[in-house]
């Protein structure tokens, strides 16, 4: 070689290098630019399926299971995900390719290249009836995914309950079956990409064979060189590989459409429960709270109220009585605008709630729940849940009053103890003392207890018992009652039978009426009363009313 060769050869080596290089950093940065781009995307995705949960209103999340929710902004998005960050930069290199691979053929032998093509119809006819099979497989496939989450969330959430009750077996049998059945419909898709590769295979095949014949036909005469006929048997094999490529993101991008769906389908969804275009002017409550004629159904169930008709005074405690399933619980749901009453009205100092402000109605609410839900994170921070600018020594002030600083205090970290999911290291009385403290701290003008004082011990009964008189000093007070300790201070009792108001008035006149409070009262306790005792004078003492 001759030496004034070398630094030409070192020049091309070089080059060859850095070409190298500039590949590798463009491929690098297209991968980081593209999937952080579809992170980000996802990301936003995710705030905004969050936000419109949020938004959305009770009658939703009574219709669909928190682990098929899940499923939409976990599962879902994730595979949306995919699609857009490995997916699309894949399709477009395999088309650049296969447009690539058609010009060459067409430049080397049109003619040839022709016949190459006439089994394009016959790839695209396999290409749609493997998207259409795949399609309804893809779909049935996310929706047996959100029944499994489902399914596997209510189980995880009862396991104390099912093992309790030895239900393991029943759960393993139904999570098996709900397994085989997302099993059955993977399988089909697997088994319409098992027809598809050896159907494109065939037909790459029947393209190769008319190339050999048209062109071992025209090479015998010299129409064309051997080189072109071995060039187009090998960009006719190179053809094949993108679109297996494109078949195998087809996968993927199914998948992203079934969930796509889903997803939109879920932003799509509009909150029933929505503030008025031109709310009402927020001021605060001066004298009545009033049900007027209030008729509601859950969906597809019979009346749950019918015709009640009652007020609340400001300043008064009120208490809700009743049997199992009569409606006292759907009066306070009412009352907070979870649902809005078929017909009738709910008003407060005149203003029906429902041209009021969300955000002002429930602002002026606090509700006390028999099942207290706590979030993960400590003491302090779920009693400022209800005021997030309160100060630790405001919610110090709020747990003394109600009685529950003394466990707090009690606990190795105090205030500062971390609480474990839905508060399990907690007993009923000490949840229900700290949604005491969070309802106080929230200073509310309408105070809402629902069944908020059964299921306690007697010690933690008295403490609760001071704790809620303490609570609705100076404030409106609606009580679900089921101890009558609570139904003897109240100022007024509200008596319901299957939706209806069958009876108002205070603890001793409705006694005195001998209607259905009273028979409800002397059904409730007569086994604990002793003989010759009456209910007013013992009934403070006898166990709850249902």
């Amino acid at each position: 070689m001759p030496r004034g060769d070398m630094p030409a050869i070192a020049r091309l080596i070089g080059l060859f290098f850095l070409v190298i290089a500039a590949g590798f950093v463009f491929e690098a940065a297209v991968m980081l630019v593209v999937n952080w781009t579809g992170q980000t995307a996802m990301m936003r995705l995710r705030e905004r399926i969050f936000r419109r949960l949020q938004s959305l209103d009770t009658r939703f999340f009574d219709k669909n299971p928190v682990g098929r929710l899940l499923t939409r902004v976990m599962n879902d998005v994730a595979a949306l995900n995919e699609a857009l960050t490995m997916g699309i930069p894949t399709i477009f290199r395999d088309l650049l390719v296969l447009a690539g691979i058609v010009a060459l053929l067409f430049r080397i032998d049109a003619p040839l290249a022709r016949a190459v093509f006439l089994c394009f119809p016959l790839i695209l006819a396999i290409g749609w009836l493997f998207s259409r099979a795949v399609r309804v497989y893809y779909r049935q496939t996310r929706a047996r995914i959100a029944a499994l989450n489902a399914f596997l969330q209510e189980s995880l959430s009862g396991m104390r309950v099912v093992q309790l009750f030895g239900r393991e077996p029943k759960h393993r049998r139904q999570f098996a079956e709900l397994n085989a059945r997302h099993r059955d419909s993977m399988m089909g898709t697997v088994f319409a990409f098992a027809l598809f590769f050896p159907a494109i295979e065939m037909a790459g095949a029947l393209s190769l064979a008319l190339i050999l014949w048209q062109g071992g036909e025209r090479l015998a005469v010299g129409g064309i060189s051997f080189g072109v006929l071995t060039a187009f048997v090998l960009y006719t094999r190179r053809f094949l590989t993108p679109i297996r490529d494109l078949a195998e993101k087809f996968n993927t991008f199914e998948a992203a459409m079934a969930a796509a769906e889903r997803v939109f389908g879920l932003l799509d969804i509009q909150p029933e429960m929505e503030s008025p275009a031109a709310p009402a002017p927020a001021r605060p409550f001066a004298s009545r709270i009033e049900f007027e004629h209030v008729w509601f159904a859950y969906e597809g169930e019979e009346w749950a109220l019918r015709d009640v008709g009652f007020t609340v005074e400001r300043g008064q405690t009120v208490a809700i009585v009743g049997a199992t399933g009569a409606g006292k619980t759907t009066i306070i749901s009412l009352l907070q605008r979870l649902y809005d009453p078929q017909k009738g009205r709910i008003t407060i100092d005149g203003t029906d709630i429902r041209a009021m402000a969300l955000k002002d109605l429930r602002g002026r609410l606090a509700l006390v729940p028999q099942d207290v839900f706590l979030f993960r994170g400590s003491i302090l921070e779920n009693i400022r849940i209800a005021k997030p600018g309160l100060s630790e020594e405001e919610a110090r002030r709020a747990a003394e009053i109600v009685h529950a600083d003394s466990f707090i205090r009690a606990l190795p970290n105090g205030y500062d103890q971390e609480i474990l999911e839905r508060g399990a290291t907690l007993s009923t009385g000490q949840k229900q003392l700290l949604a005491f403290a969070r309802a106080l701290a929230r200073a509310p003008e309408i105070l809402i207890l629902d069944e908020a004082t059964s299921n306690i011990d007697t010690e933690t009964e008295r403490l609760i018992q001071d704790a809620l008189r303490r609570l609705t000093e100076g404030r409106t007070a609606i009580v679900v009652a089921h101890r009558l300790s609570t139904i003897r201070q109240a100022d007024k009792i509200i008596a319901l039978q299957h939706g209806r108001v069958r009876e108002q008035g205070t603890h001793e006149d409705l006694l005195r009426r001998r209607g259905y409070y009273w028979n409800l009262c002397r059904l409730q306790y007569r086994e604990a009363l002793p003989p010759g005792a009456s209910i007013q004078r013992d009934a403070a003492d006898a166990p709850a009313v249902p």
